[in-house]
């Protein structure tokens, strides 16, 4: 076994388009995110990179509280990895707000997780609060297409040593999807077909009774798609190639307006640099003359701008997309 490749979760080596190659290679028996370790111990997230995404996450929940009126809310993280997020938040909700925090993954409950934190392997129905996805979509598998020399699009076929064919030509609702969100024109050029991405959306913000659903992630719209996909593997901290052992992460930017698309009306996007600031999160240095008067609170103030300023920097996590989605609903008030 290589650096970069190895075998099938299965021992199977035969051809497979890259949906069922990807979920086997990430969710199948002894698949990448069922690992003991979990995503953080092979890439870095918003969520692990400072406690203050946890506190602005806080922070919109205490706002989606107060748009339902009540005090009891749900937070659905969804693709929650160990239940970081859900600690972080549940650590910074202010008092008074009672919070049902729910975290929908696939691995086995971590252990030690908080008791409060429901565990499950599907988005819970009837809930109100917030659904929150943080680089949840972007795991979801999909199939990869490529335009060959006659200009026909193909899906592209993979073994489990990464070696790729084009296979037969895409048709259906998939071909309905490519020409409405992603055209492929020109000879090789690739897209990543995101039907199963909006159909996964729809029905998590269809789970939702009332409030709001949010999916962050790396993601493109129709004007600015990468011509030949975005379809990549990380593994221990570092970009790999993407081979469908279960070896590695296998990852895809997420063309977010479709995903808004079919979450209904009422959809927004906007880019994590100005939901973060909206939500507190500033990068600004704190005043030079704190470092005067108060030493050890200028030290914390400047600790907490320089995570604010990765949480939101350009060229990096500010460039997420997050897509916000209301799903309006009757009050219920407080008691």
């Amino acid at each position: 076994m290589t650096d970069e490749t190895c075998q099938w979760p299965d021992g199977q080596r035969g051809w497979r388009g890259w949906r069922e190659a990807a979920e086997r290679a990430l969710y199948g028996p002894g698949g990448f995110y069922l690992r003991p370790e979990g995503p953080a111990g092979h890439f870095r997230t918003s969520v692990h990179a400072s406690p203050l995404f946890a506190g602005a996450v806080a922070r919109l929940l205490t706002e989606v509280a107060r748009d339902l009126d009540t005090d009891e809310i749900a937070l659905v993280d969804v693709g929650a990895g160990r239940g970081e997020l859900l600690t972080g938040v549940l650590a910074a909700a202010p008092a008074g707000l009672s919070v049902r925090p729910y975290g929908v993954e696939r691995a086995a409950r971590p252990d030690g997780l908080d008791p409060r934190i429901a565990w499950t392997d599907r988005v819970p129905e009837g809930v109100r609060g917030l659904l929150f996805a943080n680089e949840w979509l972007d795991n979801v598998p999909v199939d990869v297409a490529q335009a060959d020399a006659s200009g026909a699009v193909r899906y592209v076929e993979v073994r489990a040593d990464g070696t790729e064919r084009l296979g037969g030509v895409v048709a259906g609702p998939d071909a309905e999807w490519l020409e409405r969100w992603w055209p492929l024109r020109e000879p090789g050029e690739r897209a990543e077909i995101g039907r199963p991405r909006d159909e996964a959306w729809a029905r998590a913000v269809g789970a939702l009774e009332a409030g709001l659903a949010v999916a962050v992630d790396y993601a493109h719209v129709r004007e600015a798609r990468p011509p030949f996909g975005t379809l990549t593997g990380f593994r221990a901290g570092r970009e790999v190639p993407a081979v469908p052992d279960g070896s590695c992460d296998l990852t895809s930017h997420v063309a977010l307006d479709s995903i808004a698309s079919a979450g209904g009306p009422g959809a927004e996007l906007t880019t994590q640099r100005e939901a973060l600031r909206g939500l507190g999160v500033s990068g600004g240095r704190p005043p030079l003359s704190l470092a005067s008067s108060d030493p050890a609170a200028y030290v914390r103030a400047l600790a907490s701008a320089g995570e604010a300023a990765e949480l939101t920097a350009r060229g990096g996590l500010g460039d997420f997309l997050w897509l916000t989605q209301r799903v309006p609903g009757p009050r219920v008030g407080r008691a």
